[in-house]
């Protein structure tokens, strides 16, 4: 455990960083940080753990529904760990369908027991920097709102799934699952987000998939046709069909189909827009809890209905 002195509080960035003590990111790694004691009343543990990975201090961090500062060695030890991406603005039902499904499946298999799936809900870091620097209010949105579904949330600077899958089996080497929408299993594919590795695509599946690591997918409904995207007919580049067709052969890529069909129509990006337009048709594509903790606390841009002032009769 590590001990800053009270006199750097008023630039916590800087405190954080002279936790280095003179050595480099390279050399040392921070699994946590919690700030506690009188002094430290008005800071937000999760603020500081998005901020040791932010300053590359770690390249993930983890806290519960109750705002709490996990150390993952202590969550994750001899866990299956089953993890869902998104952005989060807001948690929709769509979100809470796939980690459900994915959870009854995962758990449903032989090696897998019940009572020992931790469920993360990632949020990366190029997801936070998506409009350019990261806006704390939004963050602290979508980690209140997924404190309302009772999730614990991760943050991390693994956008590749095999930076993430080496990361998690750090800690543990029972099974892993991941949770995706077909979209992002086409991105999975795209050979592009592997230049940087001599393999190229073929490296980072052998690291992605080298342990026990499999990928529950969720469907996709064109919303034009009707028609559901699936494993079955998901289309992939034609070099690299042959790889994709082995892993699902295998069981590396499985098919969810005990999903919601009500709620496949239901996007974030959509439920976001409706909430900052006022339309209230937002709150039927969000659980209660999730609405009321919107409302509550006007996130997202929500605005409450005004009320026209009634002119009194003469």
């Amino acid at each position: 455990m590590l001990h800053a002195e009270h006199d750097r509080d008023n630039d916590r960035r800087l405190m954080l960083e002279s936790l280095l003590d003179n050595l480099t990111t390279e050399r040392v790694e921070i699994d946590m940080v919690e700030f506690s004691g009188i002094e430290f009343r008005h800071v937000d543990n999760r603020v500081m753990s998005l901020k040791l990975v932010q300053l590359g201090l770690s390249g993930a961090a983890m806290f519960g529904p109750s705002g709490e500062v996990l150390q993952p060695s202590e969550v994750l030890r001899k866990r299956s760990i089953l993890v869902e991406r998104g952005s989060f603005r807001p948690v929709t039902k769509v979100n809470i369908d796939m980690i459900d499904s994915a959870r009854e499946r995962f758990a449903a298999e032989p090696e897998v027991g019940t009572n020992q799936v931790v469920e993360l809900m990632e949020i990366t870091m190029r997801n936070l920097l998506a409009e350019g620097k990261i806006d704390l209010n939004d963050f602290l949105a979508r980690a209140d709102v997924l404190a309302a579904a009772g999730k614990t949330v991760l943050i991390s600077d693994y956008f590749e799934y095999y930076r993430l899958a080496a990361y998690l089996t750090r800690y543990t080497s029972e099974p892993i699952a991941v949770t995706m929408g077909t979209a992002s299993l086409q991105e999975l594919f795209k050979e592009q987000y592997y230049e940087g590795l001599e393999g190229g695509i073929l490296e980072a599946f052998g690291k992605l998939f080298t342990k026990d690591l499999r990928i529950y997918v969720y469907p996709l409904r064109d919303q034009a046709t009707g028609l559901l995207s699936t494993v079955q007919n998901t289309e992939v580049p034609g070099g690299l069909h042959n790889l994709y067709r082995h892993l699902v052969e295998r069981g590396r890529i499985k098919q969810l189909d005990n999903f919601d069909e009500t709620v496949l129509h239901i996007f974030s990006r959509d439920v976001l827009r409706r909430i900052k337009d006022d339309d209230a048709s937002w709150e039927t594509m969000v659980p209660p809890e999730i609405a009321q903790v919107i409302k509550q606390r006007h996130f997202f841009g929500y605005r409450e209905a005004e009320i026209p002032e009634v002119t009194p009769a003469r």
